[in-house]
């Protein structure tokens, strides 16, 4: 069997061994490995004392590496082993470090599900839907995601679709109220907002329009498509007008407006 003839700490990590069989150099462990097997020199070791070691030095990589990972923030139990698996451990060593990571409590997925809910609260740009979907990708369970989205009152949901809302709606005033509409329920449901939230702040939002303000928008847009079209006939491009402006969610009786005043 092949004796321990050195034992080195590594230059660059301290807490690392370097292991010499016969005076060649063999592997490195870490020291917790090196204190488990009372490595020393003189020592003799068994082919299946090289296995264990190795392997036990795979995991204490390993868990060092899932370590540093958290070190950034809080991660689920599926982040954790997507990490560990684009490093190319093996699922034994992979499922040992996520177990000792869950016992020594570490990792709790219900936490760190809670931790997410809050944080996505916080920043209120989402509905409780797409965050839903994303702790679904975390890897995170059904029940653990019910408790934690039970977190996001629908009050706060409210508040938040409002806000974003309010928001596209200041950058699109010149279109036509009713596209608005669309346009801001479609951005809500993207955003994750349930429709019992959306019809709630639909209600708010500042969208609507008088008959003066409405005119305006259609003024702005119908002028830039009279100088698309007013090359071509007269009835041609008033057709043409007509129609996009129709398509845009403008009223007849505004777009007939404009095509009789312009034709004065």
């Amino acid at each position: 069997m092949p004796i321990i003839t050195k034992i080195s700490v590594q230059k660059n990590r301290t807490d690392r061994y370097n292991i010499f069989l016969d005076e060649v150099y063999a592997f490195s462990v870490d020291e917790g490995v090196l204190i488990r097997y009372s490595l020393k020199k003189g020592q003799e070791l068994s082919e299946l004392d090289l296995t264990q070691i190795q392997y036990e030095d795979e995991i204490r990589k390993a868990y060092n590496n899932a370590i540093q990972f958290l070190s950034f923030r809080m991660r689920s139990q599926l982040e954790i082993r997507q990490h560990l698996q684009k490093k190319e451990w093996n699922e034994s060593v992979i499922q040992t470090v996520l177990q000792t990571l869950k016992e020594r409590e570490y990792t709790d997925d219900l936490e760190f599900a809670k931790a997410y809910v809050r944080t996505q609260i916080s920043s209120g740009k989402k509905g409780p839907q797409s965050i839903r979907q994303e702790l679904v990708q975390k890897g995170i369970t059904e029940s653990f995601i019910e408790q934690s989205i039970a977190l996001y009152s629908e009050e706060q949901q409210v508040e938040h679709a409002i806000k974003l809302g309010d928001k596209l709606a200041g950058k699109n005033m010149h279109l036509s109220e009713r596209i608005l509409k669309q346009k801001l329920e479609q951005f809500l449901i993207t955003k994750g907002f349930p429709y019992s939230v959306i019809n709630i702040a639909l209600e708010e939002i500042q969208f609507e329009k008088d008959e003066d303000e409405e005119w305006q928008s259609l003024f702005q847009q119908a002028e830039k498509l009279y100088r698309k079209y007013n090359h071509l006939p007269e009835s041609e491009y008033q057709q043409k007008i007509k129609q996009a402006l129709f398509r845009k969610g403008f009223e007849l009786d505004l777009i007939n407006r404009y095509i009789d005043e312009k034709r004065e």
